[in-house]
């Protein structure tokens, strides 16, 4: 239980990550039928990028304050959000994907947070305690989606955004979501990832490919794998069909956005294509 969110917030890899949330949630949005989500390594909710954890890494400077100096337009309504969360107008705060979720649901949508580390989640449920349509739970996330779907709404989206702590965590990343799949092949799944080990896309991807549910994969990195940090990837089980052209916009203008067009790459490409 080392890892936590606030050293990390607003770095380079949330930028892909949280624009498909933003933008996938804006389709849940658009029929009137209540939508659930869950998020399963929820963190603290916000944060302030002029914290002591953050100043440690100083990770959002070549993250969230480079592209929202660079504003692109594929990334305009999360980037929107981002500016809303801190009234100040500074971008001193950060919303980790709880608030992200909670700032674009309506009154009949439903939001379940997990977060395992027993400080973190304290504070989530401090933030989050007044608002009816979330709750809660100390809780591994992993299992939780086996216990939470399929929900009673029977639309809406698993989150998944692991620490990537132990060797092993691209296997259970990846059983997992193909297990829930199997239970929910109808929901819609955003898994992420760290571009780091060579290794970790196809390990995922492989229960995925097994479950023959239509599942896109997207990545964005900076330069090429040296053994550091160098992007992200997502795995998105039913993604919306509006998806692939908005992301296909936006992982070039992140490009441009880092100056990162000539040592970076952005692939776009399918576990499970399309029937």
């Amino acid at each position: 239980m080392n890892y936590r969110h606030a050293y990390h917030a607003g770095n380079h890899t949330e930028m892909l990550k949280h624009a498909t949330l933003v933008a996938v949630l804006a389709h849940l949005g658009r029929k009137e039928k209540p939508f659930f989500v869950l998020d399963t390594h929820a963190g603290i909710g916000g944060y302030d990028l002029r914290s002591e954890e953050a100043g440690k890494t100083g990770e959002a400077e070549g993250g969230i304050l480079r592209v929202a100096r660079a504003d692109p337009p594929a990334a305009r309504d999360y980037l929107a959000l981002v500016r809303g969360f801190d009234p100040g107008g500074a971008l001193r705060f950060y919303p980790g994907s709880p608030e992200i979720v909670r700032r674009t649901m309506r009154p009949q949508d439903r939001l379940v947070a997990c977060e395992l580390h027993p400080a973190d989640v304290e504070i989530l449920r401090a933030a989050l305690r007044d608002d009816p349509r979330v709750a809660v739970h100390h809780r591994d996330g992993y299992e939780a989606i086996g216990a939470f779907v399929p929900p009673p709404e029977r639309r809406g989206l698993v989150f998944v955004d692991p620490p990537f702590e132990k060797r092993d965590e691209a296997d259970r990343l990846g059983r997992a979501l193909a297990k829930a799949v199997r239970k929910w092949p109808t929901g819609t799944y955003i898994a992420w990832y760290p571009l780091k080990d060579p290794d970790v896309p196809a390990r995922i991807a492989a229960p995925l490919a097994q479950t023959g549910v239509e599942t896109l994969r997207v990545e964005l990195a900076l330069r090429p794998l040296d053994g550091t940090l160098v992007g992200g990837g997502l795995a998105i089980v039913n993604p919306p069909y509006t998806l692939p052209d908005f992301l296909d916009a936006l992982g070039p203008q992140l490009l441009d956005a880092f100056g990162a067009r000539a040592t970076g790459a952005f692939r776009r490409d399918w576990i499970v294509p399309p029937a």
